[in-house]
């Protein structure tokens, strides 16, 4: 596949557009935050694509991975905070993953109205299996920089999302 032209991207067509549109406006933002949206939704387009062989959504996945990455089973309010998901999205998805076996429900001893999450033994294997595609699609993604552009871009995007979490 080729790539377009250094200055050629459809992020570039888009500000050139918006240019001529309202040419008093500044639109640098779109030359950063555009790229990064076209990005993250390419990128989760991809990663469905991915995961369909899996039998779960992305969104599903991440609540697996929200689970699979904890110490201790979660509260659906602290999966939820993890994958960003609304509480409802967050209930839907976890009784589905229940109803196929890949997550548990489990009451907190101490106080029976809590109710924890946890992976079952299948959907650790399922994510055993399936985050290390994940991880080579993202990989992927980053052919052509080498590891101390990887660490610049890392740390420049560290700085616009610490801004974000704090504007939120």
């Amino acid at each position: 596949m080729a790539l377009p032209a250094a200055g050629d991207d459809f992020i570039t067509r888009l500000r050139h557009s918006w240019q001529r549109t309202l040419p008093e406006l500044d639109t640098t933002p779109v030359e950063l935050l555009g790229r990064i949206n076209r990005i993250s939704a390419l990128s989760i387009q991809q990663l469905d694509r991915v995961l369909a062989s899996s039998g779960v959504t992305r969104s599903e996945f991440d609540v697996l991975c929200a689970l699979a990455r904890s110490d201790r089973p979660l509260r659906a309010s602290e999966v939820t905070a993890q994958t960003m998901l609304s509480g409802a999205a967050t209930t839907k998805l976890t009784a589905r993953l229940e109803r196929i076996g890949l997550v548990e429900r489990k009451k907190l001893e101490r106080d029976g109205r809590v109710v924890l999450l946890q992976l079952t033994a299948e959907g650790q294997d399922l994510v055993e299996r399936e985050f290390p595609r994940c991880v080579a699609h993202d990989r992927e993604l980053l052919t052509g920089l080498d590891e101390k552009e990887q660490a610049a871009l890392a740390a420049l995007l560290g700085r616009i999302s610490d801004n974000a979490e704090r504007t939120r």
